[in-house]
């Protein structure tokens, strides 16, 4: 691809997005019966709950205290009213049951599945999320993390047929959506231009590897202590090349005006990569984000759709300042 005047890829495109949904389920709403579950799972019953806003699931998010006074975060779902994420939550409780020790993500404490409603406990992690911006040293915190991280889970200790597929590509498909490919073009009038180029990185994008990835590598599912790096949130996670998530997280991070291309050439998991490794990776991430962004109906989340827009955009960012 080489570069035109096509400014479809503006300014106005690397502002922050909000990083939370809209829908998210409070405390006070949930069954009596579940809380009462969640007290048992627990060994005692809860006594205050604080719900959380960060995120886009549908489901609850809460950080609990016990009244033996232990403290614990708390996920769940009902397949009634959001079907999709209890499926990811169960799909969650699979991965995280199988985590190693040595891989910073909370430790699940217990979890349960009563057919509609699928609740997942962790211990809870004092810390917080990334500053948005990033600010370099705790992105530079956070990429020595995920380096470690693909040391620990290659080879993988999830067996794939328990994992979802990853969630990557979408050009070949808008070649048989008119109305899709569309919408993508008002966004990225570049991509429309450069479609054909696209749709052949993503067809010839080897995806063979051996490390567990997480699937959905960003600010929002990382959580910062005082000394470690704890990444939350694994329902998508996948097996292939190590580089993937770090891909992403670095491209992700030029929403905050940081200049992805020199952080690849000199990180441990990419300086050695063919540049095309890394190209193909950034136009299946597009792919995906902007289809599925451009294929949602108007009952989506409004910031969900807006984030996967922004993501797959600063993608495409990269990938056009590779003059390929």
């Amino acid at each position: 691809m080489t570069r035109d005047a096509d400014e479809g890829l503006v300014a106005a495109h690397l502002g922050l997005p909000e990083a939370t949904g809209s829908r998210r389920m409070d405390w006070a709403a949930m069954p009596r019966e579940v809380t009462a579950r969640i007290g048992q799972l627990l060994g005692s019953p809860v006594a205050d709950a604080i719900s959380q806003r960060g995120g886009f699931s549908e489901g609850l998010a809460a950080r609990v205290r016990l009244e033996n006074g232990k403290r614990a975060f708390i996920k769940a779902a009902s397949s009634l009213m959001a079907p999709a994420v209890a499926d990811f939550h169960r799909r969650e409780i699979a991965v995280s049951e199988r985590l190693p020790r040595e891989v910073p993500a909370p430790r699940l404490l217990e979890a349960y599945d009563d057919g509609t409603w699928v609740v997942l406990t962790f211990e809870e992690i004092l810390g917080h999320l990334p500053a948005q911006p990033w600010q370099r040293e705790e992105l530079d915190r956070v990429l020595a993390a995920v380096t470690d991280m693909a040391e620990v889970l290659t080879p993988s200790p999830v067996d794939e047929a328990i994992l979802g597929k990853p969630r990557l590509g979408g050009w070949r498909a808008m070649a048989d959506d008119t109305a899709v490919r569309d919408k993508v073009a008002e966004l990225s009038p570049w991509a429309a231009h450069h479609f054909d180029q696209l749709t052949a990185l993503e067809e010839n994008a080897s995806l063979d590897g051996a490390t567990l990835l997480h699937g959905d590598l960003y600010a929002f599912n990382i959580m910062l202590t005082t000394d470690r790096v704890f990444v939350v949130d694994w329902p998508h996670a996948w097996i292939g090349p190590r580089h993937c998530d770090v891909v992403t997280l670095m491209s992700s991070a030029s929403l905050s005006g940081v200049d992805p291309r020199p952080i690849a050439e000199n990180h441990p998991l990419t300086r050695d990569l063919d540049p095309v490794q890394i190209n193909e990776m950034l136009a299946l991430h597009a792919g995906f984000l902007l289809r599925t962004a451009a294929a949602a109906g108007p009952a989506a989340d409004p910031n969900i759709v807006a984030m996967m827009n922004a993501l797959g955009l600063a993608s495409l960012r990269w990938l056009r300042s590779a003059q390929m």
